[in-house]
């Protein structure tokens, strides 16, 4: 009864007992069995190729969705105002460069139909170098188009590094909540050579320069180590302090908390004179500048180039800690 059952597909039809009574019945069977075998494999294999290729797919949907392959600048039209964007960390790796960062506040002052120029800046600090160009930077454009402001709008937090690029505009904006001010430079790494005597471990350091080991963090801090160091943290500190107060003039209401590292409140930082009035973005571009449409000049890197800008901070970090393994000096 079995032998009329209608096989499954892709099963090898069974042999009927007439079948089994023919010659060679058994290689003719086995025959079929590897051509099922042979089909299957051949459709199991199409489906990988299938679900490989739509998920490759998939992701680069989800790439060209997120980054920005052509890098390409903004073109605008009629009269507006101009955004730029500084978020995150300032540093020659990150999108808060000194470079990137200038170039679209030079695009955006350049522009016929900029009518203001807004310079958002969400940032705890970071390089006091790149800080520094782009306060620089702004100064420059501010005498060149001395018809077009610049206003700085803070998001979260203008901090350190963030403050000194800050204090070179026209005026400042922040929310009643944002963190505003830590005025100062910092210094920090790590010690271990009291692990490492507990440990047993000998460092073996060879310089030429007798002071080329400096902040080497498996060897004694020194006095004229620490001397040293403060002077150069002192200096920077003097820097960034003549900045703000080239930039604030007299509406910063000095105290002696204003340059010590504090830092405040939006609310607060309108009373010390840090900033100068409540807004966000919008507000700024309708109630102040009176151009509400918004045209963003921030840079939008190309994937080549923040593979290529990575891979050259990579290497030069690589060198830099060895020589100041610890010793990153940022104003934070």
């Amino acid at each position: 009864m079995s032998d009329n059952l209608t096989p499954e597909p892709n099963e090898p039809a069974r042999p009927s007992s007439a079948d089994r009574n023919a010659p060679g019945w058994e290689r003719e069977a086995l025959e079929r069995i590897a051509l099922a075998a042979i089909h299957e494999q051949r459709a199991a294999r199409r489906w990988r190729i299938f679900f490989r290729f739509a998920f490759l797919a998939v992701l680069v949907v989800i790439a060209w969705s997120v980054l920005d392959f052509s890098g390409a600048r903004v073109e605008s039209e009629g009269r507006h105002t101009a955004l730029v964007s500084l978020d995150g960390e300032i540093a020659s790796d990150t999108s808060a460069n000194a470079e990137d960062i200038n170039s679209a506040l030079d695009s955006a002052f350049d522009d016929d139909g900029t009518a203001g120029v807004i310079l958002h800046i969400d940032s705890p600090g970071g390089s006091p170098v790149q800080a520094s160009i782009i306060n620089d930077e702004i100064q420059r454009l501010r005498k060149k188009y001395p018809a077009i402001p610049l206003y700085v709008v803070v998001g979260d937090m203008c901090a350190s590094g963030g403050y000194y690029v800050a204090a070179a505009a026209d005026k400042i904006y922040v929310n009643k909540a944002s963190i505003v001010g830590s005025i100062g430079v910092l210094m920090d790494g790590f010690g271990f050579t009291g692990l490492m005597d507990k440990l047993g471990v000998q460092r073996r350091l060879r310089t030429a320069g007798a002071n080329k080991g400096f902040f080497d963090p498996f060897s004694p801090d020194t006095p004229q180590m620490d001397a040293h160091a403060q002077d150069m943290l002192d200096q920077i500190h003097q820097q960034f302090i003549d900045a703000v107060k080239a930039g604030r003039g007299k509406r910063l209401h000095e105290s002696p908390d204003i340059f010590s590292g504090l830092f405040w409140t939006g609310e607060k930082s309108v009373e010390l004179g840090l900033a100068d009035g409540y807004g966000d973005t919008d507000y700024v571009a309708r109630e102040v500048i009176k151009a509400p449409d918004i045209v963003d000049y921030t840079v939008k890197q190309s994937l080549t180039d923040r593979v290529a800008k990575r891979f050259g901070a990579a290497v030069g970090s690589a060198a830099m800690h060895a020589l100041i393994a610890g010793g990153q000096m940022v104003v934070r």
